[in-house]
């Protein structure tokens, strides 16, 4: 197993294939085993990289995760890019793997080439999400998917990441209240947003959530697409994998997407 050092502590990855580097970002509560079902559909094309953010999956444990939570999961991936010496990356992050993403491609321009953030919040966290968040989450640890889908990313002492996912939630909504650092204009890599209008747990309220808010994005970073799904839950990227996968490559072939 493979490792880089982040802040003296050990971030896991694995990387599959030959090519242009292609960066995997997980979920709050997940981590890079997420993927597997899709990677042999990527790595023909393109040196497949799936990282552990600290605190998930292999990676080593945090007694709390940072208040900053998505930012410096962002950094974490810069810290990789540039101890392995890669530029120009592509990135496919999904929901809070995208916020991670989007920051990182902010703060280190010269080592992301393009982004793919999937199922995402925005600028800021959606109270209709975060107001419910301590509920569900008990709800979730309580239903035998769930359980199985938290221990499967992240082993026996899955319960403990995902309270202390729930509480840096709640914490960066009340104090910090923004996920980027830097205005949205500075973005220079092309990026492509993708939802749901079934999104189970962002769309819950309001079927036009990713449209509506990935407009607003668009106009505020002054390029871009995205793709709108009609059908499947949360993330979209897996309620719809295989169009997903055809939408994904023709963005990284040629920065647009004609597939209806």
């Amino acid at each position: 197993m493979a490792y880089f050092k982040y802040k003296n502590q050990s971030c896991y990855y694995e990387e599959i294939g030959e090519g242009r580097p292609l960066l995997f970002l997980h979920g709050n509560t997940a981590s890079s085993k997420m993927f597997s079902l899709i990677v042999d559909k990527y790595s023909s094309d393109y040196k497949v990289i799936l990282l552990d953010f600290l605190g998930h999956g292999k990676s080593d444990r945090l007694d709390k995760f940072p208040i900053d939570f998505w930012y410096d999961q962002g950094e974490q991936v810069i810290e990789f890019l540039r101890q392995k010496k890669y530029k120009d990356v592509y990135i496919i992050g999904s929901s809070g793997g995208a916020l991670a993403a989007i920051n990182a491609a902010l703060e280190a321009p010269d080592l992301v080439d393009k982004l793919i953030t999937d199922s995402f919040e925005g600028e800021v966290p959606l109270k209709a999400y975060t107001e419910n968040i301590v509920k569900e989450r008990e709800l979730s640890k309580n239903d035998e998917n769930a359980r199985g889908f938290y221990e499967y990313m992240n082993g026996d002492d899955w319960e403990s990441i995902v309270d202390k996912d729930t509480e840096v939630t709640l914490e960066h909504e009340k104090k910090i209240g923004k996920f980027f650092h830097k205005p949205l204009n500075e973005l220079k890599a092309e990026i492509l947003m993708t939802g749901s209008r079934e999104d189970d747990i962002l769309s819950l309220n309001n079927k036009d959530f990713f449209e509506n808010t990935y407009k607003d994005l668009i106009k505020k970073i002054g390029h871009g697409e995205y793709y709108i799904f009609e059908k499947g839950g949360h993330p979209a990227m897996f309620s719809n994998y295989e169009k997903f996968i055809k939408i994904s490559k023709e963005f990284f072939y040629n920065n647009k997407v004609n597939i209806k």
